[in-house]
């Protein structure tokens, strides 16, 4: 539940039962800012996109941060930083970037033949 103790060997919980919490955590502070860093990395397909169901409403009008390597987590993003090397590349919409960036491009078509 809420109270449940959230780390690395906390309960014997899942990577995803540990997500799924923080993530719960987070929104019941309805904070102003969201920062999520690889939010669903570790949770099935199923609850990844009840996740950003609900993310996707929840984020509306409000400053979210999204670190992530899922595409489907990219589609709740109004703006894509791309980065390679710790520096900031381009930016863009998932369309502006699919044409213009090769690294996005690249990694977008690798996490999809790895998700196939």
């Amino acid at each position: 539940g809420y109270d449940t103790v959230v780390g690395e060997n906390a309960n014997r919980l899942s990577g995803g039962q540990r997500q799924r919490i923080a993530l719960a955590r987070a929104i019941l502070r309805d904070p102003r800012i969201l920062i999520l860093d690889e939010a669903t990395s570790q949770v099935d397909l199923a609850s990844e996109q009840l996740i950003n169901r609900v993310l996707a409403e929840f984020t509306r009008e409000r400053t979210t941060i999204i670190i992530t390597h899922r595409p489907s987590t990219l589609e709740l993003a109004d703006r894509i930083l791309v980065m390679d090397a710790g520096q900031i590349i381009d930016s863009g919409t998932h369309d502006e970037l699919s044409l213009r960036c090769q690294l996005y491009r690249r990694l977008y078509r690798t996490h999809f033949r790895e998700a196939a």
